[in-house]
């Protein structure tokens, strides 16, 4: 919303210097863009006559010049636009004033030889115009030695404020004054706008032609003859005014309601009387229905659309554009001045469906005061008659006023609660009513009626942010917090901390976050164990998108296969979010997923010119959820390693992680070929996934086992063992044996062998183990190493049935 301090003052009376009025309006919630001041910018520059203009010596394309400026001595300028001449009156720029045009400072320079003391300006070296053939031209008569600002009308201030979609009342600029008024700042002028009384009626008349319940898309709507006007350019002051706010002047009759839109926040119409055939209906566009418009551009209408229609057709597209054919011209004689309500719902929607932005539009999807829509025609016909002449008609009026009548109980002490500040009651009511309020009742509480241009307004809150962004949001003092007592709390929860800490770990292990939709297609949904119909969306914004995602790896698995086909083949995604096992809210979990695919192995090797790297297996999702599962903090201790999981894995090639069968926290694995084949996904791809919610709570009592401060400074021993067991046996049971043969000396067991095939009894395997002895007090001896390998062969024996092999 832009304006000049002149336009304001015509209805704020004040004396207030630019710079408190652009601070009063931010203070007061209006805040302030921009202020384009020309007048300061151009405050050096003076209007001067040209004595003499003779040819310089050195130069056929200079003027040596000489120039009066109304201050003493002529003064010498050397010119090279081709427009200078003696006699003539221009601008001139005495040496260290700034052309902003050129971004320079003038000095006192020498060209070609001949001195030159100042400079005579064109306009684009002003940037007032693009014009930059020869310098300004001005009249004879104007006056030198006389700022040049002051005298082109360019020390008129442009205010430039960003308007809230809250404050339709301040897409005035009279709105803009009485904020301003309210505020302290001066006084409001002319609020009252004189009725104009026709002797005739009007010829043409007005039917609102809706269907029951759509009164509302135009409440009212009022109509005006105005005979006999003389249509041309407007007066070069209303054309000032418009162009700095951006409006291109068209005629005075056009001009005129261009004006008012901005001046009283009330957009109006003009149609050519002549070129309108019939009575006017309002009504629904017809589908299929075309409208040429004032932009030149043809729109086609839907009967979601209002329009304004004579005998031929629509006219006008209500509240936001007018039609071509009906427009006003120099030709026009006699015009119909159209205001109206038009519905603010309506009015944005058939905005943004026809891609139509216009200063009415903005004005109308915000709401208009409907108590100005007569007294704006009547303001409009006033100006028409002071600019053009004519014999105006009484107005036409279809539909009425909406009682829009508001009345909300106050207590002043609500000013207090909601900000902390103590505004007097008699400040509070000034406030209120200066803002165009209507307050009456007892003292501790009033009834509050909102004036009919705030619509905005609702309720008791409302109504102290209009105190209080008035009185001053700097005086409500500064209060410190009190100290808090102890150790703050921490704020996340156990879930929320592990959910952070679980991306950080994923991160780090190389894996790329991704985040996929929570909802799915209803065949991959199935396909992962859900598909419930409490699960199913409403209103899917997609078909393939309709249930709510049971897990993580749907979303993960599709993700690769797009950066594989893009030739990413090589990746490994993850992903920490929420996954539905029902509609209840005990069903919702956070769970931890990743998928590597191809080559993507977590030593990332992929594919390497000495054909070293290979693809991923079970072993590398198994690596990622241990991973995630220590640098969680869970023991993994009592964790069981069972073979298989779900249906969607390969049941030979996937574990399940569980702290007894009631606990199961999670799985790894290969995926099945077929859930590959049904997602269309090409493997190898392997991948886990871990419900962050079945983890098991930290200990809440610190154990009472002291740390081992000194490491051991004796040489550890690692002996072999190679075991021939039943292939039923897991190798995690004969780690497990190992360990439990000696707490104290045995501290690590790893498999490194693992062997099937020839020498081997078809129903028997072979499983060979490293343990790592580490003495504490003395080096062990042999016969302690023996007997201590003894123990170790005795309980895997025991524990699982293996025989030592040979």
């Amino acid at each position: 919303m832009k304006f000049t301090l002149s336009w304001l003052k015509d209805h704020l009376d004040t004396s207030a210097s630019l710079d408190e009025i652009v601070t009063t309006l931010t203070r007061i919630g209006l805040e302030v863009e921009g202020v384009e001041d020309k007048g300061r910018l151009l405050a050096p520059y003076r209007i001067a006559s040209v004595i003499s203009a003779e040819q310089h010596p050195n130069a056929d394309r200079l003027r040596v010049c000489i120039v009066d400026t109304g201050s003493g001595e002529p003064v010498q300028v050397v010119c090279g636009a081709p427009n200078a001449r003696t006699g003539m009156k221009s601008v001139f720029a005495a040496p260290g004033t700034y052309i902003p045009g050129k971004d320079i400072t003038l000095g006192v320079g020498t060209i070609r030889g001949v001195e030159s003391r100042g400079m005579l300006c064109s306009a684009a070296e002003l940037e007032i115009s693009d014009d930059h053939e020869g310098i300004i031209d001005l009249p004879a008569d104007a006056p030198v030695g006389e700022p040049y600002a002051a005298y082109a009308g360019l020390d008129d201030p442009v205010i430039e404020i960003n308007l809230t979609p809250n404050r339709p009342d301040c897409t005035s600029i009279h709105g803009i004054a009485r904020d301003l008024a309210a505020a302290g700042l001066g006084t409001l002028k002319g609020d009252v706008v004189q009725q104009w009384r026709g002797d005739r009626e009007c010829p043409v008349s007005v039917q609102l032609d809706f269907d029951a319940g759509d009164e509302r898309l135009c409440p009212l709507f009022a109509l005006r003859l105005v005979r006999g006007v003389r249509n041309g350019p407007s007066p070069e002051w209303m054309q000032r005014r418009l162009r700095v706010i951006g409006l291109r002047p068209i005629n005075t009759l056009v001009d005129i309601t261009n004006y008012v839109t901005f001046d009283r926040g009330r957009p109006l119409h003009v149609f050519d009387a002549a070129k309108v055939k019939g009575n006017l209906t309002v009504r629904r566009a017809r589908a299929g229905e075309e409208l040429l418009a004032l932009d030149g551009r043809t729109y086609t209408l839907d009967d979601n659309i209002v329009v304004i229609a004579d005998e031929t057709g629509p006219e006008s597209i209500a509240g936001i554009m007018g039609g071509e054919h009906s427009g006003c011209d120099e030709s026009t004689t006699d015009v119909l001045v159209e205001s109206a309500l038009w519905d603010p719902l309506n009015i944005a929607q058939s905005g943004r469906r026809l891609g139509i932005i216009t200063d009415a539009r903005y004005r109308f999807e915000r709401g208009v005061d409907p108590m100005f829509t007569l007294p704006g025609l009547d303001l409009a016909t006033r100006m028409i008659v002071d600019l053009c002449g004519g014999e105006p008609t009484k107005i036409t009026i279809a539909g009425s006023v909406p009682d829009d009548t508001r009345l909300i109980d106050f207590p002043w002490s609500e000013v207090r609660r909601l900000t902390g500040l103590d505004v007097p009651r008699a400040e509070s009511k000034v406030i209120l009513e200066q803002l165009g309020f209507h307050v009456g009742g007892g003292t501790d509480r009033v009834k509050v009626a909102p004036p009919s241009w705030r619509p905005d307004i609702e309720g008791k809150a409302d109504l102290v942010e209009e105190v209080i962004r008035i009185a001053g949001l700097d005086r409500i003092e500064s209060v410190p917090l009190p100290p808090l007592g102890g150790v703050t709390k921490p704020v996340l929860t156990l879930l929320q901390r592990r959910t952070r800490l679980a991306k950080r770990t994923l991160a780090a292990r190389g894996l790329v976050e991704a985040v996929t939709w929570s909802f799915i297609a209803h065949d991959h949904a199935v396909l992962f164990g859900g598909g419930d119909r409490s699960l199913r969306l409403a209103n899917p914004i997609a078909a393939d998108l309709s249930d709510m995602r049971p897990s993580l790896l749907p979303g993960l698995l599709l993700a690769a296969q797009r950066n594989a086909d893009r030739g990413l083949t090589d990746v490994a995604l993850f992903e920490v979010g929420q996954c539905f096992a029902s509609d209840e809210p005990e069903g919702q979990t956070i769970k931890a997923a990743a998928v590597r695919r191809g080559m993507a192995k977590s030593s990332g090797v992929g594919r390497h010119w000495n054909g070293g790297g290979r693809a991923v297996d079970a072993f590398d999702a198994k690596a990622d959820a241990m991973g995630l599962l220590t640098s969680l903090g869970i023991p993994t201790g009592g964790l069981q390693v069972v073979s298989g999981g779900p249906d969607w894995l390969h049941p030979g090639r996937s574990g399940t992680l569980q702290f007894g069968p009631r606990n199961v926290i999670g799985y790894f694995g290969e995926l099945h070929p077929k859930l590959l084949k049904a997602l269309d996904v090409k493997g190898p791809v392997v991948g886990f996934e871990i419900t962050l919610d079945n983890l098991p709570p930290p200990k809440s009592r610190p154990t009472r086992m002291k740390p081992k401060l000194v490491l051991p400074e004796l040489q550890p021993v690692s002996r072999d063992f190679a075991f021939i067991v039943p292939r039923s046996v897991q190798a995690g049971e004969i780690v497990k044996a190992a360990q439990a043969a000696d707490r104290q000396l045995v501290v690590g067991v790893d498999v490194f062998d693992v062997y099937e095939g020839p020498g081997m009894e078809a129903d028997r395997k072979s499983v060979a183990i490293a343990v790592t002895l580490q003495p504490v007090e003395k080096t062990l001896t042999d016969a302690e190493i023996e007997a201590v390998s003894a123990k170790i062969v005795g309980e895997v024996a025991k524990k699982t049935g293996a025989v030592l092999r040979a």
